[in-house]
């Protein structure tokens, strides 16, 4: 590895020095929108006379060194009109180009896979973007439009089922998916349990989601990133938009706070069918709230402050016995700066928060659990030559873990004060990442990322005989929690325990033709922080711990290979990629292991191992009246936890298993058809391969009481999921563009009324005195209705 390290950057910068001996110069600058003096992420900028280009960064800038001369260049971006200009490039120049929409295309675009249309010349491979004109196209469940939901109509991306939090990428759990909103940390992405995401779609400006070959910036988690930018705010008019749901609304208004130089963003977002319970004599209450801001600021040409936030609670009470309140808070304070026209800066100082709050009146206490971390990170972007990016920064995160605390809510209670063991840590990252054109052919992507976790100390962490906090029964043949021999106490500034390691990744892309190329990618990624969960899906209750003496980091390599075709001008695409991953260290449960409240989680925890391997299929159509995309995932995704010792079982008699993830087959059918001016007609259609499960297999009588056996871990499974959404989008309107403008949503969910099953339940018949098997369904046909506004 190390001889390939040193080839590469020998070739580099060998390559750069003799291209340096032409007398060259940089065309850089940012790119807008013209009505709101918005950055715009993702924008080509083509050269066609010498067949280069680059494209603007995740704030707007964009940078190129070319031999002196006059050029063409071209500018365009799905849904802005195409800009043409000509460069008399004899010394450097700086220039802003603002781009305007195009407005006969607003209403029909459907922007699939990625934002651009498939380049099949960029050596990344694996990513597939949004916009949240996509998203509010997609018909959901009761009618809010969800950015979750959306991404699961991806090939290789999927969830647990109906009303379930998270999403799943490749065989991989929901938490080693790292969430980022404005490069902060979230750790629950969900509202109401699965039912929503957290993230406002009128508040996003771009999405991206990382399946593979995932750049050197990111870090810390081992399936996928899911990246987020929210809209920096209209700095030249004041506007609002919004829209009314049958459980929810939302309102956003943006404008300037000094014009053409500075601007606010404010959207807030809310459910209200709880209030209609009175009405039905239920006592109960279910609503969450979320609110998104953000602040910009241009000190000058070459430096900008921006200030985002972003605050969710999710509220659920049964009577007045109980109370759940939970959800997500972060700020972010960002600057960027241009050292040059050809460095570019980002400096950000980050705070995350994830607190779950339960109060229990019947028994007279209330718990509370979270996640907190600090993060300092900069990065840099250096535009080396019209072939060489590079990419370089670090970051450092502290965290703070609070796995539970106790207290009694009244002075009678039966309930003694309790706070399990806070745990802390130190992560801290460098790296750096080029991308390099080698030929007219061949693109390459070449990156290193050198990873460290500091477990820093606490109060009692406890001692075992022979490390092993959990012990093998050889009489019974089970697994139990060992016995503490000791208790060691620590500084706050002491290190119980240190990871290093190195991330290497890697990803080419070599063109057959104008049309089509192959591209190939390997990374490695390492995981410090773990989720303990015992259900297949996250619920608030879950709780966060980091690697240290008895839990090790999750260790990934992954590697993919995909051919990529353009047809027709661009008008339809095809991708196909096959993937391959194995994971060390995939934290796993002995037989009744209980997580909740447990002071010494270590006691209930093994390390095995995991793999997933599958091939995806994206067909997409572009353009035209009818478009939208069909996506197929074939794949496998298991899991082995062998006996540490010959004597041992292991999990599962140390044999493979399913994991709670694996699906076989994943096909989803997206659709968007403008009938006319006014009226647009959304489809999508899912099939899943049921979900693994453990069913009894038999049961014997004791004492009069049935006591069932189950089969291996994850050998059965429920029945294959199918679903058919439909929705119209109705704009009285279409020709009106200033001024008040709207549009109606009417949408039908599961449209044939097939009752999925979330889960399958097995019990005694009263009746019968027989045992049997009970389905249990989320949803049937929901319909709902929306109207939506902007002015």
């Amino acid at each position: 590895m190390k001889n390939i390290f040193n080839c590469f950057f020998l070739l580099a910068f060998s390559t750069s020095f003799l291209l340096s001996a032409q007398e060259k110069f940089t065309l850089s600058g940012t790119l807008f929108e013209v009505k709101s003096n918005e950055t715009v992420i993702g924008v080509n900028l083509y050269f066609p006379e010498i067949e280069l280009g680059t494209s603007s960064n995740e704030y707007g800038f964009f940078s190129i060194t070319l031999p002196k001369g006059t050029y063409k260049i071209i500018i365009s971006s799905i849904g802005y009109n195409t800009i043409t200009d000509t460069i008399h490039l004899y010394k450097n120049i700086t220039k802003n180009y603002s781009l305007g929409e195009t407005i006969e295309n607003l209403n029909e675009i459907i922007i699939t896979g990625n934002i651009e249309k498939l380049d099949i010349k960029k050596p990344q491979m694996s990513v597939n973007s949004l916009t949240s004109t996509t998203i509010k196209d997609i018909p959901v469940v009761l009618g809010e439009a969800d950015i979750i939901k959306a991404i699961t109509l991806l090939p290789g991306v999927t969830n647990a089922g109906e009303g379930s939090s998270g999403f799943n990428v490749r065989g991989g759990a929901s938490d080693q998916n790292l969430i980022l909103l404005d490069e902060a940390t979230i750790y629950n992405s969900s509202h109401l349990f699965g039912f929503f995401s957290v993230f406002n779609p009128d508040a996003i400006k771009d999405l991206k989601l990382y399946k593979g070959g995932i750049p050197a910036r990111y870090g810390g988690r081992v399936s996928s990133v899911l990246d987020i930018y929210q809209k920096d705010g209209n700095s030249k008019e004041f506007h609002v938009n919004g829209g009314v749901g049958i459980v929810s609304s939302r309102l956003l208004a943006e404008g300037p706070l000094k014009k053409g130089k500075s601007s606010f963003l404010f959207g807030g977002r809310s459910s209200y069918a709880h209030l209609f319970l009175p009405l039905f004599d239920v006592n109960n209450v279910a609503y969450f709230y979320d609110l998104n801001t953000k602040i910009s600021y241009k000190i000058d040409n070459k430096n900008n402050i921006y200030l985002s936030g972003y605050f969710g609670r999710d509220v659920f009470s049964i009577s007045d016995s109980f109370e759940n309140i939970y959800g997500n808070s972060i700020i972010n304070l960002r600057w960027n700066h241009l050292f040059s026209n050809k460095l570019f800066s980002n400096l950000s100082l980050i705070y995350s928060d994830y607190y779950y709050g339960l109060k229990l009146n019947f028994v007279e206490f209330k718990w509370n659990s979270g996640i907190q971390n600090l993060n300092l990170k900069y990065d840099f972007k250096y535009y080396l030559n019209d072939k060489t990016k590079i990419q370089f920064g670090l970051n450092s995160i502290y965290y703070k873990f609070n796995p539970g605390k106790i207290e009694p809510t009244t002075e009678t209670s039966g309930i003694s004060p309790f706070k399990l063991i806070d745990k802390y840590a130190f992560e801290n990252a460098i790296y750096l990442d080029s991308e390099y054109q080698l030929s007219d052919k061949l693109g390459l992507s070449f990156g290193l990322r050198l990873s460290t976790f500091l477990r820093l100390g606490q109060n009692e962490l406890n001692m075992y005989e022979n490390d092993q906090a959990v012990v093998f029964n050889q009489d019974l043949q089970i697994y139990e929690k060992g016995e503490p021999i000791d208790v060691e106490n620590f500084k706050r500034s002491d290190v119980i325990k240190s990871f290093h390691n190195l991330e290497p990744r890697m990803s080419l892309a070599y063109q057959l033709n104008d049309k089509s190329s192959i591209k190939a990618s390997y990374h490695r990624m390492t995981q410090y922080i773990h989720l303990l969960s015992n259900t297949s899906s996250p619920t608030p209750l879950d709780v966060w711990t980091p690697s240290g003496k008895y839990i090790k980091p999750q260790l990934l390599d992954q590697y993919a290979i995909g051919y990529f075709k353009n047809f027709n001008n661009s008008d339809y695409s095809l991708e196909i990629e096959s993937f391959y991953k194995t994971l060390k260290n995939r934290i796993d449960y002995i037989d009744g292991a209980d997580l909740i409240a447990n002071n010494a989680i270590e006691q209930v925890i093994l390390n095995g191992k995991a793999q997933a391997y599958g091939l995806e299929v994206l067909f997409k159509k572009n353009e035209g009246r009818l478009n939208g995309w069909l996506a197929y995932t074939l794949s496998k995704s298991k899991q082995q936890t062998k006996g540490r010792t010959p004597s041992e079982l292991g999990i599962n008699n140390g044999n493979w298993y399913h994991t709670p993830y694996d699906k076989t087959h994943d096909i989803s059918l997206t659709a968007s058809y403008k009938y006319s001016e006014k009226w647009k007609i959304n489809a999508n259609f899912l099939f899943q391969t049921g979900r693994p499960t453990t069913f009894p297999n038999s049961q014997y009588i004791y004492n009069g009481i049935s006591v069932p056996n189950y089969s291996l871990r994850n050998s059965n499974r429920l029945p294959s999921y199918n679903r058919l959404d439909i929705s119209t989008t109705y704009t009285p309107k279409p020709e009106k563009k200033e001024g008040w403008q709207s549009y109606w949503v009417f949408g039908i969910y599961n449209v044939y009324n097939r009752k999925n099953a979330a889960s399958i339940n097995f019990g005694n018949n009263e009746a019968s005195g027989f045992n049997e098997a009970t389905r249990f369904s989320i949803f049937g046909i929901v319909p709902s209705i929306s109207y939506n506004f902007k002015f």
